[in-house]
């Protein structure tokens, strides 16, 4: 074992140490991939390198608005090049809790493929020819002084790739746990298909001392996934289902400071859902379950009626366990025994609903109680029948118990 290697590994076991030190404020990094003369992938009209910055900022504003007690760190946050060992060492430095990369899958022509995969550090377990670490490593050939920084690694060699699973071994079950909620998050909100958490040697995330993944959002070299990849709507809906992962994690993971819970905003935090749009969408989503579950004789979960499951001018907590582009019938396995579910329309989506009370903190047990079957479970709040911050209801709640 080289030296330089024995001395990266007493590294890890130093920031190791430090980073769970009392009081450390939660510290996020988040890592556009590319970027300057690295473009990544190419698609038929974009760069990779440029879907990655867009989703990365929009996920850092959603943590910066809704995370009072998260200190945001970016790699980059424009168009420039940063070699990949850099990229660890800002995260290593800062004594991040968590480092997220954020690229695009890629695939040669002639081949399609679509949907979502996380990846964590490991040994790979896939026999594809030209893997999504060896495309994401090639970067390193641009790279100054490569040989000197990357010294010990072999991508071909089982005993280097060994020695990084080793010293990533004490984050690799907060890092699966975290890319998991990822997945379940971006497949579960926003119908995209699921390719999987996964392992590979990814030198980005080789040498971070806390947990990580590495997330690839897409195909860009597949039509109509590189046309989603790059309509800002799509950005916006991508970037709020990555915030909703890593607060998940946060929530479980971080030393004190109160939960906190995606709130249905704008990116400026505004309040999209006014009465009228909000009937608007009530209608035609009536229309369209009804005529759906018309034709296939099956009875739909019953939709929420606010004038009678909530009390007025106070705050009714419910845990949000999923949502969906078509309605769900009753006893759908996408429920998973749940019973009393209730359901609500917003933004062409039928989001589904269990438990409502005035009571945040037995909502707040009751989203625990079921972790287990909706691991990216959130608690959401209405008032007088109109979806509200959830944020404000929890300070209202606060505010009745006084």
């Amino acid at each position: 074992m080289s030296r330089k290697i024995i001395l990266i590994l007493l590294a890890f076991m130093s920031f190791t140490v430090s980073a769970y030190s009392a009081g450390k404020q939660f510290t996020l990094v988040i890592d556009a991939g590319h970027g300057g003369n690295d473009v990544g992938a190419k698609g038929s009209f974009s760069y990779e390198k440029n879907i990655n910055l867009k989703v990365a900022l929009a996920f850092g504003r959603y943590v910066e608005k809704n995370c009072s007690d998260v200190r945001v760190i970016y790699t980059r946050k424009t168009d420039v090049f940063i070699p990949l060992h850099e990229r660890a060492s800002i995260a290593n430095k800062n004594n991040a809790d968590v480092f997220i990369s954020i690229h695009t899958n890629a695939l040669p022509a002639g081949r399609t493929a679509r949907g979502v995969e996380t990846y964590t550090m490991g040994m790979r377990r896939s026999d594809e020819k030209l893997s999504a670490a060896k495309r994401e490593n090639s970067v390193i050939m641009i790279e100054k002084d490569y040989k000197e920084h990357y010294e010990g690694y072999d991508p071909n060699s089982p005993e280097s790739t060994i020695m990084f699973e080793f010293i990533n071994d004490q984050n690799m079950a907060q890092s699966i746990e975290l890319a998991k909620y990822v997945q379940s998050s971006m497949c579960g909100t926003l119908g995209r298909e699921d390719k999987g958490v996964k392992q590979d040697v990814f030198l980005v995330l080789r040498e971070t001392s806390m947990p990580a993944c590495l997330i690839e959002l897409g195909f860009i070299t597949t039509p109509d996934e590189e046309k989603f990849l790059n309509d800002n709507d799509n950005v916006e809906k991508i970037a709020k289902a990555i915030y909703q992962a890593f607060v998940q994690y946060k929530n479980k993971h971080s030393a004190g400071g109160s939960p906190v819970y995606l709130a249905s905003s704008d990116d400026n935090g505004s309040k999209k859902n006014s009465s009228s749009s909000k009937e608007n969408v009530e209608k035609d989503s009536k229309k369209k379950q009804g005529a759906k579950n018309e034709d296939k004789g099956e009875k739909p979960v019953k939709k929420t009626n606010s004038s009678k499951s909530e009390t007025k001018n106070v705050p009714v907590f419910k845990v949000q366990i999923l949502a969906v582009s078509k309605p769900l019938s009753v006893g759908s396995s996408l429920l998973k025994g749940l019973e009393d579910v209730d359901s609500y329309s917003e933004n062409g989506l039928y989001k589904y609903t269990y438990g409502a009370s005035a009571d945040y903190n037995e909502i707040y047990r009751l989203r625990k109680s079921i972790l287990d079957k909706f691991p990216e479970a959130f608690i959401i709040a209405f008032k007088n029948g109109e979806k509200m911050d959830v944020n404000q209801a929890i300070s209202e709640f606060k505010s009745n118990k006084k």
